[in-house]
This record gives C-alpha cells, structure tokens and sequence, in this order.
C-alpha cells in the first residue's frame, strides 16, 4: 500500500505541475480535438449516465474506475480511496480520457487485476509522445506516436485489456495476454486524409483519427459481424463469423442478440424468442454474473461469470427448428446491440432514451425455396 500511495503522490505532484487541457490542444490541432469531442473517450462521469450510474452503485465514497475513465486527475489517488468525489469544476476531471493523459504514457505495466499506464516525468527509451517545448514545435521531434512503440503496440492494454473485480472475477477482457494494440489502432483509430495540425507546414497528407469509432458509430459496427443462413426443411442454420480482434461483447453492461423472424406473407409465424431476446440463449450475447448462486447485476459485486460470446476472429453456427417453409417465406434476420441490458437499466435507473431502445446494427434476408 505505502508504494502504490508513493506513486500516486509522485502522479498527483507531476499532474497539478504540467497539465494542459483538452481544449488547449485545439489551438494547433483543432480538427483531432473536434474528433475526440465527438468520441467516446471525452465522456467522463458527468456526462457518460451509464457509467456514473454504474461507479455510484459501486460505492458513493471511492470511485475506483477513475483509473481508467479519469486517469488525469489531479486527485486520483483521493479519488480511489474515498478521500475525494468527482468535481465537475476541475478540467482533469471533466477531460475524461484526456489528450494529455494517452499522450504521456511512457510505458505500460501488468498488474493482477488490469494493466497500469505509467505516465513519463521525462522523455526516455520509450518516450511518450508529448514531450518537448511548445516553443517552435514544427523544429523539434514532440511528436513521438507513430514510432514510439508505447502507441504502436502497448497503449490500448492499459485500459482495455482486462479487468477483475475484487473476488478475482473478470469482468471485462478485450485483448488476449500476447496481443499488442497494433490491430486497435488500424480499425479504430484509421488514417484520415488532411494533416494534423492546422498550419500544416510540413504538408502532411493523413492524420491518424481521434474519433475512436466504435459500436456507436452505425457504418463502422456493420464491419463487425458476417451472418450467413440457409434454410433446409425446417432447420435454419446461421453462421456468425466475428471479424473483429476481440469479442463479440466486451463490456458487461451491453449486449448484442439475433432477432429472427419466418414472415409468410405479411404474418410472423415463427420467431427466436416470444418476449424478450435473452429467452434465446443461443442467439443472444452478453454477460451473466453470480455471487453466492444467486444472479447479481453489477460486476463488482461477482463471484462467477458466464458468458455467451464469440472470440476474435471466430465462426460460430446456430441452427433453430422452424415450421416446414412454404414456397415465398422468408427468414428475416436482424442484429441489434443494447447499449444496457434490460435489467441493468432497473437496477441502476437508467433514464436516457439511448439506453430503453435496441439499435439495429445489420440485417438479411433469406428465401425458402
């Protein structure tokens, strides 16, 4: 405990000494900034319903997410063990996920329960990007990203790699131990035209993006998933094929499910589920969490998790019994993602519209013949 409090001081000291804001980035990078605003790494407790409603229910004294969804403030350790709360009129606490945060990572350490970004005093081997004089910046190497092998390779791990709550029970895992960060960023964070600054003296033609696109994004989360199905005689086969470099679900608070319906004519007269999609375990993803053989929904509270998932890279075929198809029937088949499951949003009182509605992420059609 007395070194992990020594580095939070050494933090908290380094952090109250040198900060710059988000927005003091836009003056020569205003078209990144306005990409990070728009992105999900700009919202912080304030504004994010979802995940102060969550870090709330955890306790109303620690807020011990600040780690990753607070990482630059000023306070941190405080705000880890009680001493401090959110206060939505210190700007290391409203940056969220901050430029100046990501861009002083010097290197990224494995822990127990999820990695820890060690944020650099001073340039060294693997120095971070940010460093330097901001006086005569196009004369001087300050930005290291694209040869830096901290951004190049480790800097997703610091926050999304893994997570265990405090019965050693994973709660969060998006990256395999051996894996880098290298097909992160060529997804997520893909070349755009234009440079990066505004007065582009060295005439760069791209510029890495800063909107962090994800399953926000409707264009981008159509990439994710193939979906193929065939029907023969009343069995109908659907192979799921996941493409992305993680799995299916990663957070614990979301879902993604298959909604498949038979339409003879204009009428349904066969679907995956009466009522709610989870009915259908096969074609309905997320996480499930127990503590003591009892269902439990906040994750830090677990002693056991189940998942239905499919990993990186992976095929999966679910096969559904229907009625015998006539000719002219139709299996119509959509993917739709929850942003919160149906019993989160009751058991931490959601009230966000964003969070009472599926979103439809792709759908197909298929004939019986």
């Amino acid at each position: 405990m007395k070194t992990i409090s020594l580095f939070f001081i050494f933090f908290v000291t380094f952090v109250q000494a040198q900060y710059m804001s988000n927005y003091s980035c836009s003056e020569c990078h205003e078209k990144i900034y306005n990409e990070f605003e728009n992105s999900m790494h700009s919202k912080n407790y304030f504004s994010d319903e979802l995940h102060r409603h969550v870090a709330d229910s955890v306790s109303t004294k620690k807020y011990d997410c600040a780690a990753c969804h607070m990482p630059a403030a000023d306070n941190l350790y405080d705000l880890m063990t009680g001493k401090a709360r959110p206060d939505k009129h210190n700007v290391t606490h409203t940056d969220a996920i901050s430029c100046y945060y990501c861009h002083k990572i010097a290197y990224v350490k494995k822990s127990h329960k999820h990695y820890i970004n060690v944020i650099a005093k001073d340039a060294g081997a693997d120095r971070p990007s940010f460093y330097g004089e901001l006086k005569d910046p196009e004369d001087v190497e300050k930005h290291y990203s694209l040869h830096s092998p901290v951004y190049t390779q480790n800097v997703c791990k610091g926050c999304h790699s893994y997570k265990l709550n405090d019965f050693n029970t994973t709660i969060f895992h998006a990256m395999k131990p051996n894996q880098d960060s290298k097909e992160c960023i060529k997804c997520h964070m893909p070349d755009l035209p234009g440079g990066n600054v505004e007065m582009n003296h060295k005439a760069r033609m791209h510029h890495v993006s800063h909107k962090f696109l994800g399953i926000h994004d409707k264009e981008f989360r159509k990439k994710g998933l193939d979906i193929n199905a065939t029907i023969n005689g009343n069995s109908l086969t659907i192979k799921l094929k996941n493409k992305m470099a993680h799995p299916l679900i990663i957070q614990p608070a979301r879902a993604k499910y298959l909604q498949i319906r038979i339409v003879r004519g204009d009428k349904v007269v066969w679907q995956n589920y009466k009522k709610f999609p989870d009915e259908d375990r096969q074609g309905y993803f997320g996480y499930r969490f127990w503590k003591g053989g009892k269902r439990v929904i906040v994750p830090s509270r677990a002693t056991k998790h189940l998942e239905n998932n499919i990993d990186a890279n992976a095929t999966k075929t679910l096969i559904y019994h229907i009625p015998p198809p006539k000719d002219g029937d139709r299996a119509v088949i959509k993917y739709f993602v929850r942003y919160a499951k149906r019993d989160c949003i009751k058991a931490v009182n959601l009230s966000n519209k964003i969070w009472q509605e599926p979103e439809l992420i792709k759908e197909m059609v298929v004939k019986a013949h």
